[in-house]
């Protein structure tokens, strides 16, 4: 017995066809809060000045900030991998190194965005080189974006680290 080809207009097979590829594309979202100056100026609001400054620590970025009365702390912008995407961060230290802030420059992921909530951020204050912040002790992850709480912490540790050895004087 010989069934009849059903026939499939040309419009509606190519509207399957590109629903099909919607549907199964990954949702990409990017979102970018601050640019580099509007961080900087919000992490030392009092800062006259910022003064790049020469670390060997890759592509992460440091400023001195400069106030009326001398120097107010350091400004980090690095980035670390969020689950599959780059985060950009901004950590501000005071000249002992202690956190000031934490701000996050730009969020890429689909989802775990909460991170940039000041609730989170503030998990990582008062933290400096000699006690820096931990994952799951110090800082409790925001579900849905473990690894981007994980990622976040552990940078921030790393640039700890690197004020300690290249920052503070001997």
């Amino acid at each position: 017995m010989h069934r009849p080809t059903p026939k499939i207009e040309p419009w509606l097979a190519a509207g399957l066809c590109g629903s099909a590829i919607v549907a199964t594309a990954p949702c990409g979202f990017a979102a970018q809060y601050l640019d580099t100056n509007q961080a900087l100026r919000l992490c030392f609001p009092s800062a006259a000045s910022f003064e790049p400054r020469a670390i060997s620590g890759g592509a992460t970025r440091c400023w001195d900030a400069r106030g009326p009365s001398g120097l107010l702390g350091h400004a980090f912008l690095d980035a670390v991998i969020g689950k599959h995407l780059l985060i950009d961060y901004m950590l501000a230290v005071d000249p002992a190194g202690k956190i000031l802030h934490l701000e996050i420059l730009a969020y890429r992921e689909s989802y775990g965005g909460e991170i940039r909530g000041a609730a989170w951020r503030k998990q990582f204050q008062g933290h400096g080189p000699s006690k820096p912040p931990r994952f799951q002790k110090d800082v409790v992850n925001i579900g849905g974006a473990t690894l981007s709480c994980r990622h976040i912490t552990e940078g921030v540790s790393r640039l700890l680290r690197l004020f300690a050895e290249r920052i503070v004087p001997r």
